[in-house]
């Protein structure tokens, strides 16, 4: 099982290492080792962090349009790689639970583990940003009680989502439900079924 307190701990380590530069192109340094389940997870955040700024940048209303489009250009090859890991994340839940007797009652979820944790390490994201509108000065006390109210409903969210992610992998290990995943189709980036290109040929 992958339990609530790593996950915490291993988000929280890889948002506030990408803010001590804060800087979009700067490289990846994960502290965990590659193809362990902790370097998925640190690597999911990693490239959630940067889309998360990616996505501050292109909302800028001066933005040059061609930066613009080059920008654009990057979340879509960044929204790629999350679908990627978060399927690199399910295949390892998977041989997690391979040989689990499923039960012939089981059910199945609305969403696999891995994109359980997808929405976690957005969470995550979202309260470490509310909690800097908290800690902001020279803005209204308005601004800030609002985004205290917003961070209590954040942190609230967050915990009855680890607990269902735990309570979900001790179903899965019991076989009360089935681990079952379908794979992200993406049709607008596959050439051979996007017509803006196939229609091009």
């Amino acid at each position: 099982m992958i339990k609530a307190a790593l996950c915490k701990e291993i988000f929280s380590r890889c948002i506030s290492d990408y803010h001590v530069h804060d800087n979009v192109d700067q490289e990846m340094k994960s502290p965990y080792s590659e193809g362990s389940v902790e370097g998925l997870l640190y690597h999911k955040c990693w490239i959630d962090t940067v889309q998360w700024h990616y996505e501050d940048l292109i909302r800028d209303p001066e933005i040059d349009p061609h930066e613009g489009m080059a920008l654009k250009r990057l979340i879509d090859a960044s929204n790629q790689r999350r679908t990627d890991m978060v399927e690199a994340t399910d295949d390892w839940f998977i041989g997690q639970y391979q040989d689990v007797k499923v039960d012939d009652n089981a059910t199945v979820n609305t969403e696999s583990p891995a994109w359980v944790i997808d929405r976690l390490s957005i969470l995550a994201l979202k309260i470490y940003h509310m909690q800097e509108q908290t800690d902001r000065s020279g803005v209204a006390e308005d601004h800030v009680a609002k985004a205290k109210a917003k961070l209590t409903v954040l942190l609230e969210q967050q915990t009855d989502l680890y607990t269902s992610f735990e309570q979900l992998q001790d179903d899965l290990q019991s076989g009360k439900r089935m681990m079952k995943v379908y794979r992200q189709m993406k049709l607008y980036n596959d050439p051979s079924t996007n017509p803006v290109f196939y229609n091009k040929k």
